[in-house]
């Protein structure tokens, strides 16, 4: 037996419809590629995404083809992903960040349509546009006084998107977003191909919508009408961790930062807009923790941020909880779960605890969300108990989590539907989930696991420490040991000596690594992740002054 309610499909454009329609008057701020902030509504982004979906028809895009961005968090940006989504067409994000080479294979393997791009990256896009085979059409996310731009780069024939959305003015009042079943493709995200040839991501519009859900959920980025968020994670990061759905949904105010990601710029909007919210990645906090160190400048009204990508140091979350009074609230998710897995809100049946085991909560990347179960599993594939402490393999499944990567033959799930993620955690019994190491990147010594997040996390923690790495090196006797590399924090020294003393008493003798190499930095992925891949490869030959063992 069926039930008698209603059937709508769950869209994404419905999101902003309910957004113009019920909160049309709130704010959606947002800093532009000159450094100029644009104020709009979400009424007005609504009728400027209806005029980019007329526009792009116009241009011939239709149902299921892939179009492109290349663009910065702005109210531009999200036009054109409503807009593309508005008409059935697949909003495929490409991270500029990435190699050329990376970019053009991506692009060639979506076989994009249409590429639409900011100012500032013309010039990276007249590298690509050669090598291109599919795209027919680009277009510039600007006004007719910046297209010089795209003449000076090399791109001839470039349209411009504001004179798109003017031609289209006399037809928004008869216009209607397309009629699409729910499980129709609205983007496309690829990953950042750190174990080969990053590999495409093709959401629906069912999938975004559950996941926006559970985003704005209290345990998660606690959004509510009256929060003003600033979206700092970029949008081609696993669709900004869908707070540019999320937010809209529940008619939270909406700030975007552009390009400028450094700390000054990111503590101007967050005091200018009176943000109470903010999601980013660790060494986007450590550049603005750093900002605040150096000025000694405080938040009025940031109350909470939400971070993920990689490990947050526990120094970063005592520093925003204990000196700045941020909450700082972990969470864990990846390209192949729409972004966002698990959640790290507190539970109210959980034991009273002391600040550093509140502190050990933090570091915990927290419980699968409504929509993701999770397990942890061994090398056989048998399920481990959630003891805290034993170590396994993190498998998820759900209806917004990826089963087949984009054109691939084979499904990406085993035969009951669990997805491996690669990350090597526990689950512990009130449901909290902590990543230990990423499977390709576990340390394993004399047949024992070695976390190195949690030597990391460690090291990081020193005063003068500003951040850390941990990899394995061949040792003849134990197969791997663990070798340290470090930053020192701008104007402190610490010898190898005294930073390896810091270690005794927190973890195993055994875990200690036998060395500490200091670097003026460290390397990153495109995505802020620490870039082990090449750290490996860079001191693969490396010798331990002594064992330590």
């Amino acid at each position: 037996m069926r039930g008698l309610l209603q059937d709508h499909p769950l869209l994404v454009t419905k999101i902003l419809d309910y957004a113009a329609k019920w909160h049309g008057e709130q704010a959606v701020v947002s800093r532009m590629i000159d450094g100029s902030v644009v104020r709009t509504t979400y009424r007005e982004l609504h009728d400027r995404s209806s005029l980019c979906t007329l526009a792009l028809q116009r241009l011939g895009v239709r149902e299921g083809d892939r179009v492109a961005t290349l663009a910065w968090n702005t109210s531009r940006h999200i036009e054109a992903w409503y807009g593309i989504m508005g008409l059935g067409a697949v909003c495929h994000t490409l991270n500029p960040r990435l190699f050329v080479s990376d970019l053009e294979y991506i692009v060639n393997h979506a076989e994009d349509a249409v590429l639409m791009f900011d100012v500032d990256l013309a010039e990276l896009v007249s590298k690509l546009a050669p090598k291109l085979h599919t795209v027919k059409t680009y277009i510039m996310l600007t006004d007719n006084a910046n297209m010089h731009c795209a003449e000076m780069a090399g791109l001839p024939g470039t349209l411009c998107y504001e004179d798109l959305l003017e031609n289209e003015k006399s037809r928004l009042r008869s216009f209607r977003w397309a009629r699409l079943e729910e499980n129709t493709a609205c983007s496309l995200c690829y990953t950042s191909g750190t174990t080969g040839r990053p590999k495409g991501v093709l959401y629906s519009h069912r999938a975004q919508f559950l996941h926006s859900l559970t985003v704005a959920m209290a345990d998660a980025h606690c959004m509510r009408s009256s929060t003003c968020v600033l979206a700092v994670v970029p949008m081609f990061h696993a669709n900004c961790w869908g707070i540019i759905f999320a937010a809209p949904l529940v008619g939270a105010k909406l700030v975007l930062p552009g390009p400028f990601l450094d700390g000054a710029s990111l503590y101007r909007l967050l005091e200018q807009e009176l943000c109470t919210l903010s999601s980013a990645v660790p060494k986007v906090w450590m550049g603005l923790l750093q900002h605040l160190r150096d000025t000694g400048q405080r938040f009025s009204h940031l109350k909470c941020i939400t971070t993920g990508g990689s490990a947050c140091p526990a120094a970063l979350i005592r520093a925003f909880q204990e000196e700045y009074n941020v909450e700082v609230r972990h969470m864990w998710g990846m390209t192949e779960v729409c972004a966002l897995g698990s959640i790290a809100g507190i539970k109210a049946t959980l034991p009273p605890a002391t600040k550093e085991e509140q502190v050990a909560l933090s570091l915990k990347q927290g419980r699968g969300t409504a929509f993701v179960d999770m397990r942890i599993v061994d090398d056989g594939g048998w399920e481990l108990p959630h003891d805290g402490k034993s170590r396994g393999e993190l498998q998820v499944c759900g209806p917004h989590v990826v089963r087949r990567y984009y054109r691939h033959e084979k499904d990406a799930v085993d035969s009951k539907g669990w997805f491996s993620t690669g990350d090597i955690a526990t689950l512990d019994p009130y449901g909290y989930m902590q990543i230990t190491d990423r499977s390709k990147d576990v340390i394993k010594s004399g047949g024992e696991w070695i976390s190195s997040i949690e030597i990391e996390n460690i090291a990081a923690s020193h005063p003068k420490v500003l951040e850390a790495a941990v990899i394995g090196i061949p040792d003849e006797k134990w197969t791997e040991r663990p070798l340290l590399l470090a930053v020192h924090r701008p104007g402190e020294q610490v010898s190898s000596d005294e930073l390896l003393t810091f270690f005794q008493g927190k973890i195993a003798k055994w875990w200690i690594p036998d060395d500490v190499v200091f670097v003026e930095e460290l390397p990153h992925t495109a995505t802020g992740k620490l870039s082990k891949v090449t750290l490996r490869q860079q001191f693969r030959n490396h010798v331990p002054k002594k064992s330590r063992l």
